[in-house]
């Protein structure tokens, strides 16, 4: 079934702390805001702060942060919005909840797929070193699991791309599913290097 650009999808980024999630994700808000589309970024820093304040970091309540977002992303979505999503969000379970919520045929699950050591080199925040002074407990990718998930829809790397060409990537994914309507397509069928949106990753 062909999916009208009109109607709403989900990019959902997950990957460790540091992982590039929330940089790839305003690349992404910047090249689909400049195709016309309005977005609405769910960060999980900014959710964790206006709507899930209350939540500690047990399994619990990280899954209840988790479909919280969901909830919202899958509300945009019906709408006909588009929304990035850049959420940590560890475990499968959840990640699966929200993509039954979602939609299947909307929702992209991302991995931002950046080794431990390099979030942790990063470590903007101070949050790793924090969690290994033992001032942080339940800290993802340390004393808390990360499950990686399974079928991603994509897989971006971070160390050697930048953010712009793993935001091209997510375009050009979201065109070949018929969730984004493609630009400058030649009468071939082959995809055009327009504007940057073609770069491979």
């Amino acid at each position: 079934m062909t999916i009208q650009p009109a109607h709403g999808f989900c990019v959902w980024l997950t990957g460790l702390s540091g992982s590039g999630k929330t940089t790839i994700a305003q690349a992404l808000r910047a090249k689909l805001e400049a195709r016309g589309r309005r977005v609405s970024m769910l960060d999980g820093d900014a959710v964790r702060t206006h709507l899930s304040k209350e939540l500690g970091y047990s399994r619990a309540d990280r899954d209840t942060n988790v479909l919280r977002i969901g909830f919202v992303a899958r509300e945009v979505v019906a709408h006909g919005g588009a929304v990035i999503c850049a959420v940590v969000s560890p475990y499968r379970a959840s990640r699966d909840l929200v993509r039954d919520m979602v939609g299947p045929d909307r929702l992209l699950e991302i991995f931002v797929d950046t080794p431990l050591e390099v979030c942790e080199a990063r470590d903007v925040k101070g949050l790793y070193a924090r969690a290994r002074r033992g001032e942080i407990e339940h800290f993802t990718g340390l004393d808390d699991p990360y499950e990686p998930p399974l079928l991603p829809d994509l897989v971006l790397h971070t160390v050697a791309t930048t953010p712009e060409a793993n935001a091209a990537a997510v375009i050009f994914e979201l065109e070949r599913r018929s969730l984004l309507a493609v630009v400058g397509r030649p009468a071939s069928g082959e995809p055009t290097g327009a504007a940057g949106d073609m770069t491979p990753t």
